[in-house]
């Protein structure tokens, strides 16, 4: 699904971040980014056997722009140097809960979940853990879910409780959290393996209830709050 080609190409465009070097291997760029494309296709329709809210996806809804946004930025390198694609009801926007791919030589991974949701969805999705501790704890602890997922990313963690929320609440680590996605890294030899759409297969199938709890408690939290 992905060639080794698709691996040279972002090797070489991170030694060679300028438009010039990029317009001269736009030929290469446009092979790896449909190789890429049909990886996310594959990947929709493989996660659409048991997550029915993906079906109506096309790659173009998923794949972020290679372009970087340098605007605000002190670096001024003007491409990314990945390949990025967030498979998630309604499109890659949409601020639910998804499965995302990401391929960069060193520094490939699966992950899921919700990262950044504005703060009406996260303070939905603390409600619903605090409204249902013992189902959230159940999945993330699931052992299929541990064999893939080894914990919940502590990127931006509070180190106390949300507003809203008691302090004594037993599980308050769990609310803590800014983002809940979780993680797992894969090697660029894997990618580029005619075994990657398996491991695809088997670490999203065991993200769906992660993502099911999410993004269920976002609309039933926020249809309470209409």
């Amino acid at each position: 699904m992905i060639s080794k080609q698709v691996i040279d190409f972002l090797k070489d465009l991170k030694e060679n971040n300028y438009k010039e070097w990029f317009q001269d291997n736009k030929t290469r760029y446009q092979k790896a980014k449909k190789e890429f494309e049909q990886l996310i296709a594959h990947t929709i329709a493989d996660i659409a056997q048991f997550d029915k809210s993906v079906l109506s996806l096309e790659p173009k809804h998923c794949i972020f722009r290679i372009n970087r946004d340098i605007r605000f930025s002190n670096d001024k390198s003007p491409y990314k140097t990945n390949f990025g694609g967030f498979i998630v009801p309604g499109g890659k926007n949409a601020g639910y809960a998804g499965y995302y791919i990401h391929i960069e030589p060193g520094n490939c991974f699966l992950a899921g979940g919700i990262y950044m949701p504005p703060p009406d969805r996260l303070k939905a999705v603390r409600t619903e853990i605090y409204e249902n501790t013992d189902d959230f704890k159940k999945i993330i602890n699931d052992k299929n879910f541990k064999a893939h997922f080894k914990e919940l990313s502590v990127e931006d963690k509070l180190k106390t409780a949300p507003k809203g929320f008691p302090k004594d609440f037993e599980d308050i680590d769990l609310l803590k959290y800014k983002h809940y996605t979780v993680l797992k890294p894969v090697s660029d030899n894997m990618v580029a393996s005619e075994k990657f759409m398996d491991e695809i297969h088997e670490t999203f199938k065991a993200l769906y209830p992660f993502n099911s709890f999410i993004n269920e408690g976002i609309n039933y939290q926020l249809d309470l709050n209409k």
